[in-house]
Formats: C-alpha cells, structure tokens, sequence
C-alpha cells in the first residue's frame, strides 16, 4: 500500500524514507497547526507513532485532542525562555501564525489581517524533561521566522533527535534565515544532511548513517501519494460504486421496462380480445362505451361514494338502534296484546260456562214446566189459571221473562265483541241445545231499527239489531259447517 504523505513539501516522504524501519516511534512537533492538513506527522500517527505537539493557537486545541489522543497535546509556544507571548495570527492563511512581530508587520504590509493572542511560553528543554521519557527520533520546527529562539531554548544533551528539520526561509519568502540560528544545531553534534528548498535536515552524529537515505528528493521509488490525491481516488471509487449501482439502477430499471412492455403486450392483447368480447356483447355495447367515458371520473366518485357510505353508515347505525328500540316497542305490544288474548279467552270460558248454565237452566224449567203441564193437579186447575193467565205478573210469563232476560243480555253482550264472538261461536255451535236456545232467542229479539239484516238472515228476523243478526249468521253458519 502506497505512502500517504499530508505535509506540505513531502517533508513526511523523506523521514518516513530514513525512519521507516523505527516501530511505534516517536516525534516532536513545534508549531503543529492542524492534525491533518499540512501536517509532517500525521502520516507517522497513522502508523503508529506518537509524539508532542507544541500549537500555540488555541483554535487548534480541540481538533488535536479529538483526532490525535495518543499524543502530548500542548496549547504553548516554544521560545528561548518561559514566560508568556504576543502570538500574531493571520486567520485568513492557515500557518502564518507567528510570535514575530516583524513577520507579523510584513503580513500587515501586503494587507493581511493580524489578531495578537498572549500565551504561555516554555522552552522546548522544559517540554522534553516534562514529557519525554525515551528516544525522539524527529524533531520538526516550523514557527514562521522564530526558529532561532526554539533553538536557543533546546538543550541538545538532554534531549538529542535523531533526525532535525527545522523551516528555513522567511515567511512568504525565498530568502533563507538559517544563518541566523544553524551554528546552535551544528555546534551541538548534527551534521546538515539536505535542503529541500523549505526546510533544512540535519542528522546526530550517532546517527550518521541517516544523511544518506535523505540526498535525494521525494520521488517514484518511495512510493507514495498526497492525501489530496488519496481522498480524489477514494471519491473516485464511490464515485465508482455510485456509477455502477446507477447503472445496476439502470439495468433494473430496464428489466422493468421490459418486464412493463410485456404486461402492455398483454394488456394490449387483453384489450382486444375484450373488445371482441363487447362486440359480442351488442346489448351491453353502450353501457361499456359510458364506463369507459366515465373511467376518469370514476376514482373521484368512488372517493366520494366511500366518504357517503362512512355517513350512510352513520345513518344505518342510528337506524338500526331505532329499529332496534321499535322491536322492543313491537315485543312489548305483542306482550300486552297476548295477556289481552289470554283475558278475552278467559272472559270467552266464562261466557260458555256462563251459556252452559243458562240452557241448563231454561232446559230444566222447561222439563218441569212439562211436568206440571202433565200433572193431574195441572189440569184440575185449568179453570184458576184461565183467571190469572191475563196478567203479566202470572207466574209462567215472569218465569218466562227471566229466561229471556237473561238470554237477552248474554246475546247483546256477545253481539258487542266481534273479536270474542269469533271465538265463542265455534265452541257454542258443538252444543245442539245451547246452539238451539240460542237461535230461539235471537229470533225472539227486535228492535226499532229497520235497518236491513245480514244476507243470510231470514226474512223474518229482519228487523233484528244488526249486531244479533250477525251472531244469528255465524251461528247457523256453525251448525251449517258442523251438520258436513
């Protein structure tokens, strides 16, 4: 897998060269900036490695404590003594960041906006008895023309990289610095090993062997790619990835056109042979032509249908529970009507006990009436019963007119209740006396009224109530239908 190099002069491509055999080493970065862009070690950190960050601007403190958790994260300036600084930042170019109030003029100069930040200042041999506790095996420093006082507070016998690098020219600029500050890192056992046109390496003499593998710039054979080039291949292969599942979207967008095609094929073929189908239906031509005219406007009436069955719904529920409440009405007459039936039946009973009597007892003064008639003393006075036949209080006309009083008001009774009548004429007609005695005593009855009687009634019996001539008829029809 290729080298991805983020720093900005392929500083990262020429350590990694001379320190790729080195596992989980170690660097020290004074003036890191950004965690990734431009940055000389982020390639290592990917690697494996860990280090200290010097970063004065505290803009870049959460960055660096979010993407770099193994490293020594410090939001301080290096310089020749502690204390605290003027930090001029330049915030619409990324790195120009400087404690030099000359560079920071000169950016004034050409136009550039400067904010001043005051931070805390240590020197780079306190920040290594702090926090190095082994081998560093790159020091880089890049702090915008201040490099000579990083220098003068680095204590080379403490502390001794294997490898230095440190930016020497001024900023925005092609004129080198480095005479100003070199002497303080050859004078302490490094030997100048390359310049890359930005930065000059030197090597610990310990470590001479190294000046070798860095004589030559970044090129093929170190086998690398820029982090811009790596996210522009990455883009490209999900670029790719999107491209090809457009085109799979594609394929099966076009498969579903076939497969669409096929079922138009169908519906086509369907079509006619429906359409045959309708011509040989000749009756129903016209109504299929209206529901195809009819078609478009069909969705929105059956919207409008499902809204009006919801509210016909409604309606049916509400007639239902009155149906409901009417059925309950209905029961409860049928109810009452049924103890109605059972009362008149009982009357009706009472009435045929009533009757039964009566004949019995009409029969049995009839019986005696005979016996007297029969009787000897009867006849013997024959001559006083001729002295008190004329009266009405003669004892056989008040007899007489008790009978008849009696089977009067039993005949205009029932002749008042047609539905009792029905009922009792049936039963009354099973007995030929009562049947008889009955008959009689219609027969018997007048009124004033000369209203016409029923169609089956005598001629004689016209000028019966027209109640007691109905009780007359459905009488004889009785017997009529009782004699077949």
């Amino acid at each position: 897998m290729s080298f991805i190099s983020y720093a900005q002069n392929y500083e990262d491509v020429l350590l990694w060269r001379a320190l790729q055999d080195v596992p989980a080493g170690f660097y020290i970065d004074v003036g890191a900036n950004d965690p990734e862009l431009h940055s000389v070690t982020k390639a290592f950190y990917d690697q494996g490695w860990s280090g200290i960050n010097v970063e004065p601007m505290p803009s870049y403190g959460p960055a660096f404590r979010a993407q770099r958790p193994r490293d020594i994260n410090l939001n301080v300036a290096a310089g020749a003594d502690s204390g605290s600084i003027t930090l001029f930042d330049v915030p619409d170019v990324n790195g120009w960041a400087s404690t030099d109030s000359g560079v920071a003029a000169a950016h004034r100069a050409h136009g550039h906006q400067v904010v001043e930040h005051t931070v805390p200042l240590l020197t780079l041999a306190e920040i290594c008895r702090q926090h190095v506790r082994g081998e560093v095996h790159f020091l880089k420093i890049d702090v915008e023309g201040f490099e000579g006082d990083v220098l003068r507070g680095m204590d080379f016998t403490l502390c001794r990289p294997w490898i230095v690098v440190v930016e020497a020219i001024m900023p925005n600029s092609r004129d080198s610095n480095h005479g100003d500050w070199e002497a303080l890192v050859t004078g302490h056992g490094y030997q100048y090993a390359w310049f890359d046109g930005l930065n000059r390496y030197y090597v610990a003499d310990e470590h001479a062997g190294l000046a070798a593998r860095l004589q030559l710039q970044p090129n093929v054979f170190d086998d690398f790619i820029t982090h811009h080039l790596d996210k522009a291949w990455r883009r490209g292969k999900d670029l790719d990835q999107q491209v090809e599942s457009t085109w799979q979207l594609a394929r099966n967008a076009d498969a579903r056109s076939s497969a669409l095609e096929q079922d138009v094929t169908r519906a086509v073929r369907r079509g006619a042979e429906l359409e045959q189908a309708v011509a040989r239906e000749a009756g129903h031509a016209a109504a299929l032509a209206q529901d195809v005219a009819r078609a478009g406007q069909r969705a929105q009436q059956l919207e409008q249908a499902v809204q009006r069955g919801a509210e016909r719904a409604d309606q049916l529920t509400q007639q239902v529970l009155q149906a409901r409440q009417q059925l309950q009405q209905r029961q409860d007459q049928v109810l009452q009507l049924q103890a109605e039936l059972r009362q008149s039946e009982t009357a009706a009973r009472q009435l045929e006990n009533n009757l039964h009597q009566t004949a019995e007892w009409g029969a049995q003064l009839e019986q005696r009436l005979l016996a007297v008639y029969a009787s000897r003393s009867w006849r013997l006075t024959a001559p006083l019963r001729a002295l008190t036949r004329r009266g009405d209080n003669s004892l056989p006309r008040r007899a007489g007119r008790a009978a008849h009083a009696a089977v009067h008001r039993g005949v205009r009774w029932l002749s008042a209740r047609q539905a009792l009548r029905r009922v009792l004429i049936p039963l009354i007609s099973r007995s030929p006396l009562l049947s008889s005695t009955l008959i009689r005593s219609l027969e018997a009855l007048k009124q004033r009224d000369p209203a016409a009687g029923a169609a089956d009634v005598p001629h004689l019996l016209r000028e019966l109530p027209l109640s007691a001539r109905k009780v007359l008829a459905d009488l004889r029809r009785a017997q009529h239908t009782n004699e077949h």
